[in-house]
């Protein structure tokens, strides 16, 4: 079983925000193999379907951005999944411009509560993930609204060519694995 946690925050308010990317890519990924994320489990939304054979859930924490590692861990502990083989978080990165796309298979959290939140809940940086750029603000005092603000259009047509890019990526590492995908989209 494979796990693809998008992090973003729920509620229309946030919906449109730099800080949603990974909910856009979980969102796109349920489009493009017919599975609505709208059961409620895990603190999560969560959608199921079958990839290359391989059972797969799609999620999308309710618990807001900061708090996801609560929703991670609950379904990493009710399926004794491995996070290093079993799980993939995508995410926003301000570290990359608005439309591209990194994969990685560890790391730190780079300052991202989301991903702090997510390690200290699993005890571990080993798992795979998908950073989606979008841009940093010229000055640390307005990452909040940074990150909690919307795409100018020229930025949102990057972005929404860089979900596509995720979603074929994530697609492909069900398949070949993670390794083989990040050769190839990297």
């Amino acid at each position: 079983m494979k796990v693809i946690v998008g992090l973003g925050n729920p509620g229309q308010k946030y919906a449109a925000t730099r800080h949603n990317v990974g909910f856009w890519v979980i969102d796109a990924l349920a489009e493009a193999e017919h599975t609505p994320v709208l059961r409620a489990r895990f603190q999560s939304l969560v959608g199921e379907c079958r990839l290359h054979g391989e059972q797969v859930l799609l999620l999308k924490p309710q618990t807001f951005m900061n708090l996801s590692g609560l929703a991670v861990q609950d379904v990493v502990h009710y399926y004794k999944l491995q996070p290093e083989t079993d799980l993939i978080v995508v995410y926003d990165d301000m570290d990359f411009q608005p439309g591209q796309v990194k994969l990685r298979e560890r790391g730190s959290a780079g300052g991202h509560n989301g991903m702090k939140s997510i390690i200290a809940s699993l005890g571990t940086e080993a798992f795979c993930r998908v950073r989606m750029g979008i841009g940093r603000p010229s000055h640390a005092s307005e990452i909040l609204g940074h990150v909690l603000g919307t795409f100018v259009p020229e930025d949102a047509k990057k972005v929404d060519a860089a979900v596509k890019v995720a979603t074929d990526a994530i697609l492909y590492s069900v398949q070949h694995g993670f390794a083989k995908a990040m050769n190839r989209f990297n």
